[in-house]
């Protein structure tokens, strides 16, 4: 049975989000609920979660400390504010919640979460090569307009001049990474490369087909288009 820890400063977060736990993932066994960092840290060591639902802002040390503090435990940041996703991604983070957390987004953080390979307790030296850590989420949008997207829900990112727009169903977003450097932090496993300038989701493709001028295409599911590919990226869909 996996295990937890919730910490939030707020009480009556903490409540709803154990509550919500509680309901979407039955199996999940709460061992503790704190409210200060440092009596995460205490907890954490004292209990060794499985799974560290964590805010950022407590008193004392902040959820990103407490992370940085631990290890074999995954971590899970809990927070109204988007400006740390950046330093969430460098602390490894599965995943990255805003609050109000609703069902829909709290089971996809679950699903990442039971899918995750289990944990290795860790040794005395490193290894000497870890493995790179991807993006999970990006935050998209221009001025005061942003929004946390889980990768997951990218069909296929294209580059836009100095930026990389960001497809979904229904919508696209802009962000200002190009996509030469987004596709370094990409995972390939869920990932490729196209076209110069396209990176499609695999799990998004629902086939390849040519036309009469003998030019490859992408065809996307559910009636998401299709997108050029290229000669030099066309290898790896041989088997479709």
């Amino acid at each position: 049975m996996p295990t937890a820890l919730i910490a939030d400063d707020e009480p009556l977060l903490a409540a709803a989000l154990q509550s919500a736990l509680s309901r979407l993932w039955p199996q999940l066994e709460i061992l503790a609920v704190v409210h200060d960092g440092a009596s995460a840290l205490a907890e954490i060591n004292r209990l060794r979660p499985d799974i560290a639902f964590l805010d950022i802002r407590m008193p004392g040390l902040d959820g990103m400390a407490v992370a940085r503090s631990v290890s074999a435990c995954r971590v899970v940041f809990v927070t109204a504010y988007d400006e740390y996703a950046l330093q969430a991604f460098d602390a490894a983070a599965v995943d990255y919640l805003l609050k109000p957390i609703d069902d829909a987004r709290l089971l996809r953080c679950i699903s990442r979460l039971q899918q995750a390979a289990p944990l290795v307790q860790p040794i005395a030296a490193a290894p000497a090569e870890a493995q790179p850590a991807y993006l999970s989420w990006i935050t998209a949008g221009l001025g005061n307009s942003k929004r946390l997207i889980a990768v997951d829900e990218v069909q296929y990112f294209k580059a836009c001049d100095k930026y990389t727009e960001l497809v979904l169903a229904g919508e696209t977003q802009l962000i200002r990474t190009p996509l030469k450097e987004l596709a370094a932090r990409l995972d390939p496993r869920q990932f490729t490369q196209i076209h110069r300038g396209l990176i499609v989701r695999l799990a998004a493709v629902q086939g390849i087909e040519q036309d009469l001028l003998g030019r490859s295409f992408v065809l996307l599911k559910h009636g998401g288009g299709k997108l050029p590919l290229s000669r030099s990226f066309a290898a790896q869909f041989k088997a479709m």
